[in-house]
């Protein structure tokens, strides 16, 4: 049973009714009360769980559907989302063939090295962790089309990640892999991008020459909470691809 909920007046700052049901039902989410593919209760019992009308359990539900957190299956009701590989990939994978624009490539991916080390000052304010707090850092690269396309550095807190060195491989999918293994949805994520020029580390394995303009892109991927959990630094080649999003 959730906590007693209040309209709230948006004027003041305060949230609007429906957002602080999302953030309760957001809450079944972090604490595994509702676990991928779980099918939810309906809007007429979830609207009795937590005393609100069924309009605002289903605005709710509308904004969760829309931010990917619920599926739902005409005739069957609606399903927390499981981090399927084309969900998860087109939800947060933005480079796209020219020649194919309109058609969604998966990228396959290749693993060069991963380790634990100390975090360096970036990695530091970018995951809000300790000075040189240990974190993973997994080297990868990224083919689309059999062609190595991306070259990438993710890096993740030892201490969100426990037994991380435990595991015998990591799969294309790491988001998929936080989500199975240690119960973290990757909701959100900022990302910057800026023109580079290939250095000597990913020229081997971009097959490109030093100096070869490359697009980075940083991102800091986010958990339910808002919480940063992943930096991951991607130099990609853009002779043939593209960067691509849709806006509002």
């Amino acid at each position: 049973m959730g906590a007693a909920l209040q309209e709230t007046d948006t004027n003041i700052g305060f949230k609007p009714l429906y957002a602080q049901v999302k953030d309760q039902l957001i809450r079944r989410l972090v604490d595994g009360t509702w676990q991928p593919g779980t099918n939810i209760p309906s809007e007429q019992e979830l609207a009795r769980q937590l005393n609100v009308s069924q309009g605002t359990v289903r605005k709710a539900l509308d904004a969760m559907t829309a931010e990917s957190l619920l599926v739902r299956h005409q005739g069957r009701g609606t399903f927390v989302a499981e981090p399927e590989d084309s969900r998860i990939l087109f939800q947060f994978f933005r480079l796209t063939s020219d020649e194919h624009a309109e058609k969604e490539t998966f990228p396959e991916s290749r693993l060069l090295d991963w380790s634990e080390e100390k975090a360096s000052a970036q990695e530091t304010r970018s995951l809000s962790i300790a000075d040189g707090a240990p974190v993973w850092r997994i080297e990868r690269v990224r083919e689309l089309g059999g062609r190595p396309v991306i070259a990438e550095t993710i890096t993740i807190p030892s201490a969100t990640f426990p037994d991380f060195r435990e595991l015998d491989e990591i799969p294309n999918n790491i988001y998929r892999l936080y989500s199975s293994r240690w119960g973290i949805t990757i909701a959100k994520a900022d990302e910057r991008v800026k023109a580079i020029l290939c250095e000597p580390r990913d020229s081997a394995a971009l097959g490109c020459g030093v100096g070869t303009p490359l697009l980075l892109i940083t991102r800091i991927a986010r958990d339910l909470e808002g919480n940063p959990v992943e930096l991951r630094s991607s130099r990609c080649l853009t002779s043939d691809q593209h960067y691509a999003v849709s806006l509002p």
